[in-house]
């Protein structure tokens, strides 16, 4: 939706500055989903969100964001550079810092709706760093996403989302995407594997994800169980809050793995996991 710029203020400060494509700045409803992504951001007090500073247009009447500066990479770039598969501790630490995150922004009833590994910053200095709230719900808000327009990303979103239905979303929703982001680092696999974003889709909003053990049994089962309540196909029997999840994963953390994980080279081939 948008390309993203390191910049410096005038008045010395580095800022990056995320600018709205020209094609998704003509349309009113993208343009005003864009702004309000810094009015969301800096309702949750969290250093897991980006500080958005100020919103403008440019010359040509172009809609930007200017954000805190980050130096780091996303999580998505850290998976693909361990060959598609993170070590269950690696995967227990970054989702607990993200589930941090999300008791903010859950608290001041935003639901994200596009958790995933794109959207998940790791800093230089170590600290963890939600991307992108330009598409979520605040649910108390007036404008509310109709029914059958689809947010989010396929391999991530949860059943109610695939069917495009926008009055079932709340902050399961979230948590389900996570189960789905753990899935997919620790197995190397999308939890519907399909040969196109569509066929994805389908999967999920009629069927029930795998077990991380189906795919994986080297996984510890306590951190599987996590991930598999998460990933639940009826919302109502997920954990019921991101602290919730976050005590449960904590609880896994004794649990050391089976075996080894088996080298990635020998696995499931990267490239499935890139079909989303």
């Amino acid at each position: 939706m948008a390309a993203v710029y390191a910049a410096t203020h005038r008045n010395g400060m580095r800022v990056a500055i995320k600018l709205l494509h020209p094609e998704m700045s003509r349309t009113a409803d993208i343009r005003r989903r864009f702004v309000r992504e810094g009015i969301i951001a800096n309702r949750v007090n969290h250093p897991g969100v980006v500080r958005i500073v100020d919103d403008d247009v440019d010359d040509a009447d172009h809609a930007f964001l200017v954000m805190e500066l980050l130096e780091g990479r996303t999580l998505d770039a850290e998976w693909e550079a361990a060959g598609g598969r993170l070590t269950p501790e690696r995967v227990r630490d970054l989702v607990l810092q993200l589930l941090d995150v999300l008791v903010a922004i859950h608290g001041e009833g935003i639901v994200h709706r596009d958790i995933k590994p794109d959207n998940v910053f790791l800093t230089q200095g170590g600290g963890l760093k939600v991307l992108d709230l330009g598409i979520a719900r605040v649910l108390e808000s007036r404008t509310v996403t109709k029914v059958g327009v689809l947010m989010g990303t396929p391999g991530f979103v949860a059943p109610e989302q695939a069917l495009g239905d926008a009055h079932r979303i709340d902050a399961r929703t979230d948590l389900f995407s996570v189960g789905a982001m753990m899935f997919a680092l620790l197995t190397g696999e999308v939890i519907h594997p399909g040969e196109t974003a569509m066929v994805q889709m389908v999967l999920a909003a009629s069927q029930q994800a795998r077990s991380v053990l189906d795919v994986s049994p080297e996984v510890p089962a306590a951190l599987a169980n996590v991930v598999d309540v998460a990933l639940s196909f009826d919302k109502t029997k997920r954990w019921d809050s991101a602290a919730q999840m976050k005590t449960a994963l904590e609880g896994s953390l004794a649990i050391r793995p089976k075996a080894a994980l088996v080298e990635p080279e020998t696995s499931v081939p990267f490239l499935l996991r890139r079909k989303r």
